[in-house]
């Protein structure tokens, strides 16, 4: 398996000390050892700290990221952009204030997308808005069978997860290589792929958002994450990152959260399920995101939606699996599942437990919620903190997909 991606950090202090992806000692960007150390003057002289004769290794500090840099010269404003995310829906343009005045991260393809003309006209629309230093992210749902938001000319056909799962990871990794080399194609830089939800096999296709669109891998989370891991590392090595979803797990829920509030507890999933195997694999692999569920899961937090849930994000995403790549929100923008919660709070209370970006299915609410993640931000250091930090990871992730 592939090495887990190092995408975080941002207080600038915190940047200087742990900067970019962990690197081979042959690859760009790293001198594959320390500095020299000192001659230590005089043979009669105490070596200084660091000398290797006192049996230390020699410290130095790594030149800052073009990641690094850019946030450095951001104002507020921008940096609060860059955790948004603005779905852009079939035959529509993007609004110029959603790069121009907000400074969006980027863009996330909706609906069905019938040809690579109408694809590669919003790609360019979006670069055309964005500053140049700094890139929208591109991204697309495009996961096989059902959803696949890409047709046409623009991606080809790939069978749904169930169909891949039950014939095994090779036929995933089949399938998820043309998909990165689709996107690739297109300029796209992520899928919102693969799913990583476990299936419940006494819902089966009860289980409205996974199993009843035949969205899932399986109902074996050992067999799931083998699938998993395969789509991952095909992803990756078309240049494409992959969103592990919807974390931790839909496969329990009846209802599905785009369309309704009821129905979206999951009273089984805990800290120790066997369930979390499939994410715990995607993120070995490489994961570079990873998409919150915005179901409730009473044995981590109750009556509260992960997506807004630090015991969720932190103590089990971040602390538990080892995830340090960037944590998006399921859609806020249009979904029921958060309908009733302000839109302000929608962002604010994803960075109070330790998550990082938004995705809006509803363009019209890009100003309101860049607004609000300045807002906070400027209540005080912590929350600047906070902010920057995922802003960071944002900038981190668009370096490692050759953006910057």
């Amino acid at each position: 398996m592939r090495r887990r991606h190092l995408l975080a950090l941002a207080p600038a202090a915190a940047l200087a000390a742990c900067t970019a992806p962990e690197e081979d000692p042959a690859s760009p960007g790293s001198d594959g050892g320390g500095a020299a150390p000192s001659d230590g003057g005089d043979g009669g002289t105490a070596p200084s700290d660091g000398d290797p004769s006192d049996g230390e290794e020699p410290t130095t500090t790594a030149p800052p990221s073009a990641a690094e840099q850019l946030l450095e010269g951001l104002s507020p404003r921008e940096i609060a952009g860059q955790l948004v995310l603005v779905g852009i829906a079939a035959g529509s343009e993007i609004p110029p204030a959603t790069f121009e005045e907000h400074h969006a991260g980027g863009i996330f393809l909706l609906q069905v997308w019938e040809g690579a003309e109408q694809v590669d006209a919003v790609v360019d629309s979006a670069l055309a808005l964005a500053r140049p230093e700094l890139p929208p992210l591109l991204a697309v749902d495009q996961e096989g069978g059902q959803v696949r938001m890409l047709r046409g000319d623009a991606a080809r056909e790939t069978a749904s997860a169930e169909t891949l799962g039950a014939e095994g990871p090779q036929a995933v990794a089949d399938a998820y290589t043309s998909i990165g080399e689709d996107l690739s194609a297109r300029g796209l830089h992520v899928a919102l792929s693969p799913v990583a939800d476990v299936v419940d096999p006494e819902l089966g296709d009860a289980n409205e958002p996974v199993g009843g669109l035949d969205r899932g891998f399986g109902t074996d989370p050992e067999q799931v994450a083998d699938c998993v891991t395969a789509a991952v590392e095909a992803l990756s090595e078309q240049g494409i990152g992959a969103t592990l979803k919807h974390f931790p797990g839909l496969g329990r829920v009846e209802q599905n959260t785009d369309f309704s509030a009821e129905g979206i507890e999951d009273a089984t999933t805990g800290p120790e399920d066997p369930f979390l195997e499939s994410f715990r694999a995607g993120i070995d692999a490489g994961a570079q995101l990873v998409m919150m569920s915005s179901a409730i899961y009473p044995r981590i937090e109750p009556d509260v939606p992960a997506m807004f849930s630090a015991a969720a994000i932190q103590d089990l995403l971040r602390d538990g699996l080892g995830f340090e790549g960037l944590v998006v929100t399921d859609d806020i923008g249009a979904a029921q599942a958060v309908a009733d919660v302000p839109v302000a709070e929608r962002a604010t209370r994803l960075l109070e437990a330790g998550g990082d970006a938004v995705l809006t299915a509803d363009p019209s609410l890009t100003g309101e919620l860049v607004d609000a993640i300045e807002e906070w931000a400027g209540r005080g250091e912590e929350q600047e903190q906070r902010v920057r930090e995922s802003a960071g990871r944002m900038l981190a992730l668009k370096e490692e997909l050759g953006l910057l």
